[in-house]
């Protein structure tokens, strides 16, 4: 394990056994940077096999080389752009799992974009449909087509990444609070529709204010070191992808009011 993730793991809200994920696959997206990085090394670290896709290839060699060197597990780099994507692409990707490990417990959507800041009335719509495409539409896309291997699971968790601003609206972040509010309107209806097999769990989680690059684009005056790190968060996120949220589905958890039952 990682030294971050060691020195963090003292403050854990909730104690996570070792090989809590072990032998199981999870699929983290914008796994090259920021939260995404820190939960597919995090994941590895508690044994999961993770499937790394991102935008920027050597961003992704760069966290498999960690997972590599760190664990014993059978981690795969998918470079692949959320803003162009095909559904033919997908459905490769889907059968891949599928072969190789036979299928998916886990699917970490944490890929987003910032876009503008700035009011409504002046924002380009080109950037709008831009941080739609990448926050909402590509994430569903990748969710129905992946929905056949997590089945196949047969105790699966999807996390949709959300924010303070998807579930109340604050004036100048357009298209990125927009896309939030959209995310938790598709984490619902996914959750409605997949409960009643009690196969897959369908949740949203807001890691609120962490220190990554999206972060400090959103507040460049920030002291970095003011914010907590993704590694302070992870015991939420094994939680939702561990045995511990069996069961739970259709909720909303931010990092900062978690208290583990």
């Amino acid at each position: 394990m990682y030294a971050e993730l060691s020195q963090a793991r003292k403050g854990w809200a909730h104690p996570m056994p070792d090989g809590l994920l072990k032998g199981k696959t999870i699929l983290v997206t914008g796994a090259g940077s920021g939260i995404g990085a820190t939960a597919a090394r995090c994941y590895a670290s508690f044994g999961a096999n993770i499937i790394l896709l991102g935008r920027t290839k050597t961003r992704l060699e760069t966290v498999f080389d960690q997972i590599t060197a760190d664990t014993d597990t059978d981690p795969v780099i998918v470079p692949y752009d959320l803003s162009n994507y095909a559904d033919g692409a997908l459905v490769q990707l889907r059968d891949m799992v599928i072969e190789h490990y036979g299928c998916l417990d886990g699917l970490l959507h944490n890929a987003g974009m910032l876009g503008d800041k700035t009011p409504l009335e002046h924002y380009n719509m080109d950037n709008w449909a831009r941080v739609m495409q990448i926050n909402v539409s590509a994430a569903q896309a990748l969710t129905s087509v992946m929905l056949p291997a997590l089945r196949k699971s047969g105790s699966a968790s999807v996390i949709f990444t959300s924010s303070s601003v998807g579930r109340k609206g604050r004036a100048y972040w357009g298209a990125y609070a927009v896309s939030k509010f959209a995310v938790e309107g598709l984490a619902q209806v996914l959750a409605d529709e997949t409960e009643h097999a009690g196969v897959i769990r369908v949740n949203t989680l807001n890691p609120g204010a962490t220190r990554t690059p999206m972060r400090a684009a959103a507040y460049p005056n920030e002291n970095p070191e003011s914010v907590e790190t993704a590694e302070d968060k992870m015991d939420l996120y094994l939680y939702l992808m561990g045995p511990d949220s069996g069961g739970v589905t259709s909720r909303q958890f931010t990092c900062a009011d978690w208290q583990p039952a």
